[in-house]
């Protein structure tokens, strides 16, 4: 399974073009670094190429040219299973299995592993205080909880097995702004305290500065910098700047924001 070391990169894009069926090039030659322990923010608008770059580095999907490396190892002689067992996933709307209970749903992966079932218990009530939620709420079904609440459960679950690498594909989108605010915060705290590998897709400009180390900004299928938030918000690349100016009615820059 992927390195839990923090030193040193996890995750390399040599010259990465995907195309679909139809031989549309989804992905024109991307080549990214991620550095263990960092939080990437792949940003950009619909259709340029985020979602695609993620499942890419898990598997799902297959590079029509050039390489993705997970620990220095090409993907295409990684073993999927292998590979997707150190690497957790959460998307959008948390993707819950609705006919498990929350601990289920927490446990779904290291019961796949062959866990002890007491060791899966002690697991899943010490996730649900780390992503602060009662441990009452275990036997719950998803239809029960809120959309904060489900999002917490797939965070919950993403960490389960503690994999190294996240992968997190807008995972508070469809949340009230108050709702995904908290979540935010408490991200940003867990982050702090786990130092997890993370590669995060957004198109909120906002979201990416709180969160991210270094921000991978993406149109029409390419790199086109990547920058810490600092540097992002200072830079005088035309795209960026338009992309920047699309936000700048409703951006706000906070503490968080300035890292």
């Amino acid at each position: 399974m992927p390195n839990s070391s923090q030193d040193g990169v996890a995750i390399e894009f040599r010259d990465v073009r995907f195309r679909v069926g139809n031989g549309l090039e989804v992905l024109r030659g991307v080549t990214l670094q991620v550095e263990r322990g960092e939080t990437m923010i792949l940003l950009g608008r619909s259709g340029s190429g985020k979602t695609t770059l993620l499942k890419l580095v898990n598997a799902l999907h297959v590079p029509s040219e050039g390489e993705i490396l997970v620990d220095g190892k090409a993907t295409a002689k990684w073993d999927p299973i292998a590979l997707r067992r150190g690497i957790g996933y959460v998307i959008q709307e948390a993707g819950l299995f609705p006919h498990f209970t929350v601990a289920r749903n927490i446990g779904l992966v290291p019961r796949m592993l062959g866990w002890p079932d007491e060791k899966i218990a002690a697991r899943v009530n010490e996730l649900l205080e780390v992503v602060g939620l009662e441990k009452g709420m275990a036997e719950r079904y998803p239809n029960e909880l809120s959309g904060g609440q489900r999002q917490r459960v797939g965070v919950a679950r993403a960490l389960a097995a503690d994999p190294p690498i996240l992968l997190m594909d807008e995972p508070f989108g469809a949340l009230d702004a108050i709702t995904r605010d908290e979540l935010q915060r408490e991200f940003q705290d867990l982050q702090k305290r786990l130092q997890k590998t993370i590669v995060f897709v957004t198109h909120d400009l906002r979201e990416a500065m709180l969160l991210g180390s270094q921000i991978a900004l993406l149109e029409n299928g390419q790199l086109v910098t990547q920058l810490a938030p600092a540097e992002f918000r200072e830079s005088n690349d035309p795209r960026v700047q338009r992309y920047l100016r699309a936000f700048q009615d409703n951006f706000t820059p906070t503490d968080g924001d300035a890292r």
